[in-house]
């Protein structure tokens, strides 16, 4: 198995939204219902051990969190594509409080892949006790997991010592998480079989999960493709067409040019997967950026505040804002268009480096035959690139 979040992927991509079959059976009653429910949502929370010897864990989460948001890109639950909430927790690190049982809520449910990535790459590690038990009790009782049935909502905890540790029995707190409808995947950084006997497989099975293994120190390997400069330049180009606007619009600017630099600084091809996810459906920033915001149908030109945008539009009437809003926009579709195509080139090129060089992916390929066979049972469906 090669990476903690490579695995995670496959889980996620091959396990998107149920779709209620009674949604096909189209009445006037029913097609009315549908058009009043809340559009469906894929909610993750990360578990990560953050004890001293995870370095590779937390590089590893670092370096995968594009590669998962552009997999679950294409996920679908009939003609919808839901909407993607990602919630993180650090846990069994020195620093944290003794009394929280040395757990943390880094992030709660959120959308902001730009903040998703500033919180990882602020995790450090120190040693400390491993609560899975309570780290999973925590983020249900925390979280705001929502009750609609139709809603994909995954625990994936990560760590490497044994899962019964702590006051918090983690029996308990998958019957917690059933009652939730809510699956726990459990990710032992070590051998198979110490995390069967250190209950990691258990905690899986509980609410019919996945048991996955990794080795977390494991040097993650990047295959670089022709057209990888060409997306790096395309991103630069895309960061051109974000129109800051409101109290935090600056400020999110400037983040998402520094995520952009961390991930660059990880590997050339990270920035290229972090630019991929940008021209994808996931990436929204109606909280700060014009383009974004204009779609948002609560959105009222007549409410902005001129004085927040940039000095070049401070000055213009609203007609003239608008207009280089809808610029701004066609240049973002056309270079967005532009990566998601050079995106199929760069799949198809690494597809087939893989198939000419030797692979250990044997069991990886049949846990990805597991849980497609799993996922069409439960009438689950997804989009593959």
């Amino acid at each position: 198995m090669k990476t903690l979040l490579k695995l995670l992927i496959i889980t996620l991509t091959t396990t998107t939204l149920f779709c209620n079959a009674n949604n096909l059976k189209a009445t006037n009653n029913t097609l009315n219902f549908l058009n009043e429910s809340p559009k469906q949502k894929i909610k993750v929370a990360l578990l990560l051990d953050t004890s001293n010897s995870m370095d590779g864990l937390i590089n590893q989460a670092k370096t995968q969190l594009w590669e998962i948001v552009n997999e679950l890109s294409y996920s679908r639950c009939g003609t919808e594509s839901p909407d993607l909430f990602i919630a993180l927790y650090e846990y069994g690190n020195d620093e944290l409080e003794a009394s929280d049982g040395y757990i943390r809520q880094v992030l709660n449910f959120s959308e902001d892949l730009d903040e998703i990535s500033e919180k990882l790459f602020a995790l450090k590690t120190n040693g400390g006790s491993e609560y899975c038990g309570q780290v999973i009790k925590t983020s249900l009782k925390n979280l705001e997991w929502g009750t609609n049935k139709n809603d994909l909502k995954l625990i994936f905890i990560a760590g490497n010592e044994p899962f019964t540790q702590g006051s918090i029995n983690y029996k308990n707190a998958a019957m917690n998480a059933n009652e939730k409808d809510i699956t726990i995947n459990t990710i032992f950084c070590g051998s198979y079989e110490n995390g069967i006997s250190g209950k990691w497989q258990d905690g899986a099975r509980l609410t019919n999960g996945e048991y996955i293994t990794i080795d977390h120190n494991r040097e993650i390997v990047h295959i670089a493709t022709p057209y990888d400069k060409i997306i790096i330049e395309l991103n630069t180009k895309l960061n051109g067409t974000y129109i800051n606007y409101g109290n935090q619009g600056y400020s999110k600017l400037k983040l998402q040019a520094s995520q952009d630099s961390e991930a660059e600084e990880l590997d050339e091809v990270v920035i290229v997967k972090r630019a991929v996810t940008k021209s994808s459906r996931m990436y929204k920033n109606s909280s700060w950026d014009l383009v974004d915001a204009e779609k948002d149908k609560n959105f009222k030109y007549e409410k902005l505040d001129k004085k927040s945008l940039p000095k070049y539009l401070q000055n213009k009437t609203t007609e003239q804002v608008k207009k280089y809003v809808k610029i701004k926009r066609n240049e973002r579709i056309e270079i967005q268009k532009k990566i998601q195509d050079l995106n199929k080139l760069r799949n198809a090129f690494i597809t087939k480096k893989k198939q000419n060089t030797s692979s250990s992916n044997d069991l990886e390929s049949a846990l990805i035959s597991a849980i497609k066979k799993q996922a069409m049972k439960k009438n689950f469906s997804w989009v593959e690139n």
